[in-house]
This record gives structure tokens, sequence and C-alpha cells, in this order.
């Protein structure tokens, strides 16, 4: 008898031991290690999203980086089909300042990438553009390489001076991907929330499914119809608030950079901090609006004076126009100027020692690229897309190969002010039917590892905003 309760006691402590080691393993996911405490130096984090541009479009030549796959002899080893005329394509340097690219929904990366082998771009691209430019024949674009798309084409140093000496003086990212495998309106719901969903009502964000491709849109301006969309699902701004962490979503006033029923080719439409799009989002989020903190979207000429006077919020996001955006037909030198003013503008400014500034763009543009997307759950990963970080802590000239995603950012901006709290339905008070809780994902790596906290913070890199270049 006595054995028998031995027996008993000891299957019930191995079946304590495992439910025990269920459990920590549960929390060891839903909780994972902290960020180390140096990631508080930084005390501004600056968002700066572009637009339609793929790794291997802008660094496939980079050295060191995962860039184009080469022969013994150093030719291109890849070579994409062209069904037009019969032959396929290898990446060529194309020095041209204004660039098409293809389309770039969730059907066009589904054909781009098809099944790993990465050779539906040249397809997707002609078709767009038979089809694009019969319906707006004077888009600019129609009159560039008509007869042969430029998806393959790629630009180096010589090119965008600017955007590689970041590269070289601060942190390239070679495995970042845009969160979603679809176009601009998803990026960015998910670069401020983690989701893209359509909402059937207001103020339920259990009322709210995913969507990948077609979320709630704003209104179609150009004819006057349509309803504005429900975004009843969490936002990080919710977080923010309820933290007391201040932020700001700078907006270039002119026109979006993207088409709202994400057309390659389309009509202008106007945009500015009062008129929330595709690419300012937030106006339309239950939660910014029951804030009050729409007045927080606010326009463009307000971060230069933040910077200016060191008074930078703790997390910015920046959403160009379309002529800087480098959407097409926006010009490759446009966006870098642009871009390299942002930065000037935080490097001059009494916040620099503490800032760190994230750069990518949003979507691949229908643009060459060769590495296949690792699948996180239905939403993406998208394709790959340039990153990097600019920062006195950032380390000097390091590649990072991690797996990363825009969620990456919001794992940092987390991690940092947020003591580590996720946009996660268990726990942010708020619950929504969201597939995943992102920031999480086993597979995604982290920013603190592209920093030095131990380092003397370094000296500005002040860039000319239009340097010498090969383009034309």
């Amino acid at each position: 008898m006595r054995k028998s309760l031995v027996a008993i006691a000891l299957l019930g402590a191995a079946v304590a031991a495992v439910i025990a080691a269920s459990t920590l393993d549960a929390g060891t996911q839903r909780k994972p290690p902290k960020a180390p405490a140096a990631i508080h130096k930084i005390k501004h984090v600056i968002v700066i999203m572009q637009e339609n541009r793929s790794f291997d479009h802008y660094f496939g030549t980079y050295p060191g980086a995962d860039g184009f796959p080469r022969q013994a002899n150093g030719d291109f080893a890849v070579c994409v089909p062209d069904p037009l005329k019969g032959v396929c394509q290898q990446p060529f340097h194309d020095t041209n300042d204004l660039n098409a690219g293809g389309p770039h929904g969730d059907v066009s990366a589904v054909v781009d990438v098809d099944g790993g082998k990465m050779d539906g771009f040249i397809a997707q691209a002609e078709g767009a553009r038979r089809k694009g430019c019969k319906k707006n024949p004077n888009d600019p674009i129609c009159s560039q390489r008509s007869a042969n798309p430029d998806v393959m084409g790629y630009h180096d140093g010589r090119d965008i001076p600017n955007y590689w000496a970041y590269a070289r003086n601060f942190v390239l990212q070679d495995h970042l991907y845009e969160p979603n495998a679809s176009w601009s309106l998803p990026a960015h719901l998910f670069m401020v929330s983690e989701w893209s969903a359509r909402c059937s009502r207001e103020n339920d964000p259990m009322s709210c499914v995913n969507a990948l491709q077609n979320p709630g849109s704003p209104p179609d301006r150009r004819g006057g119809n349509g309803v504005p969309p429900k975004y009843s699902w969490t936002d990080l701004t919710y977080l923010l608030h309820k933290h007391r962490v201040s932020w700001r979503y700078y907006v270039f006033s002119g026109t979006e950079p993207d088409c709202e029923d994400d057309a390659m080719i389309c009509e202008s439409v106007k945009q500015g901090a009062k008129t929330p799009g595709i690419w300012n989002p937030l106006p339309y989020f239950d939660t910014v609006k029951q804030n009050g903190q729409i007045q927080n979207v606010t326009s463009l000429s307000n971060y230069f004076t933040a910077a200016k006077t060191g008074k930078l919020p703790a997390v910015s996001w920046i959403n160009p126009t379309g002529a800087v955006s480098e959407h097409p037909p926006g010009l490759v030198t446009a966006g870098q100027a642009y871009v390299t003013k942002l930065v000037n503008a935080a490097m001059r400014g009494p916040d620099w020692k503490s800032t760190a500034i994230f750069v990518s763009w949003d979507d691949w543009g229908g643009f060459y690229d060769h590495v296949t997307p690792p699948s996180v759950d239905q939403n993406g990963y998208g394709l790959r897309v340039p990153g990097l970080v600019i920062s006195p802590y950032a380390r000097q000239g390091f590649i990072d190969h991690q797996t990363l995603s825009f969620d990456a950012y919001v794992k940092f901006i987390e991690d940092d002010f947020l003591g580590g709290q996720r946009l996660d339905p268990a726990t942010d008070g708020r619950p929504d039917p969201r597939p995943t809780v992102r920031e999480n994902e086993p597979v995604l790596g982290t920013l603190v590892r592209d920093f030095n906290f131990a380092q003397k913070p370094r000296r500005t890199l002040l860039l000319n905003p239009h340097p010498p270049t090969d383009l034309h």
C-alpha cells in the first residue's frame, strides 16, 4: 500500500512538474526576455517610412549584404522570365531617376514569389503597365521603359550615395521584410497597430476581421464618394497614451504617394494632417479619437521645429508627400534629399544624443528581390525592403542579418517606453481578434542588436541633400 502511495505521489509530482514546465514555456512565449536597461538611453524614436523599393533594388550590390546571387566569375546568377519576349532578364544597373516598378498587392506578391522561385516580377509589371497606361496614358511612367519593365533594375552607391553612406556609417538591415504581403495601406496599418482589418461596428474591436488586401479604405476623395472606414481594433497609440508616452505622426502636405485603390497608376489625391488617408490612417482609429489624440497627427513643419528646439516626442512617424516618397513617378533623388534633410534636422538638434532613426520603404513596389520571405501567419511577411538604423549608439558599418519586419519597430518602442507591454488582446485591456501577437513571433529579431549602448555617443554625419549622382 505504501509503495502504491509513493508511486501515486511520484506520478503526481511528475505531472505537476510537466504542467509547471508547460506553464513556464507558455509564459516565456507571452513574455520574452526583457530588453537591457541601456535601451532607455534612447528617448526619441523616429520612423521614416518611404515607398516602394525592394532590398535588391537599392542594396543588391552592397558589399557583405545578402544581395544578388553571383556565379563564380562574378556574373549574376539570377535571370527572371520575360513572357513577352520569350527570354529571361538579369539584374541591370538602372541610372534612371524615375523608375516604374510593378504592381504590389497581395495577388502580385504571390505571383512574384511563385512558391519561392521569385520569378513573377516582369510578367506582373508588363500586365499592369498595359492596363494602367490604357487608363491613364499621360502618366510619366507610361513613357518610360514602355517596351522593357525596369523591375530588374538596381541602384548602387553611385546613384544613392547618401543611403549607402548611412549604411557604411551606421546599420544596414538585409533581412527586413514588409510585415504584410500586400500594398501601402495594410503596411501602414501594421506599422501603427500590428494588424490590417475590416470592422463592422465602431468602438467594438471584436467586430473586426482580418483583411490583408482590403481593409476599410478611406473614401475616394477623387469622386467624393464612400464612407470613412471603421478602425475599431487597438493601435499602438492607445498604449502610448495609457502610459503617458508622447507621440506625433508628421504628415507632409501635398499628395498621397500611392493609389487609394491599389492601382499602379492613378490621379493624384490631396493629403495633409487633417485629411486621413492610406498614409495617414490614425485619425480613423477609435482609440485616437476617444483619447483626444487627433491633434498629434500634425504637419511636417512641426517636426523640424521640434527637432531644432529639443522637443521631439518619444515616438515620431513621418509620412512623405508623393513627390518625395520615391513611389513612381517620384524621383529617387528627391526622396533621398528629403530623407537626408529629416536626418540632418535630428542630428543638428539637442535631442540627437538620445535618438534612434529607423528608415525603411513600405513595400517592394514590384521591384525584384531574390529572397523568399518567411511565413509568419496568414498576413505575411511580405517581400524584403531596405532598412537603416541611424543613431549615436548604432553600431558602425554593421550589417544586421536577423529576420526583421516593421514589427521590430513596434517591439523596440514597447520595450523602450512601455516596459515590454505588447499589443496583445490578452493583456492590453482592449481585446480584439487579431490572429497573432506579432512582436512575440519567435522568428522576429530585436533591434537592440543594432546598438552598442556602451560606446560614447557618436558624432553626427551631416550629408549634402543633393550629392553628385549618376541618376538622370
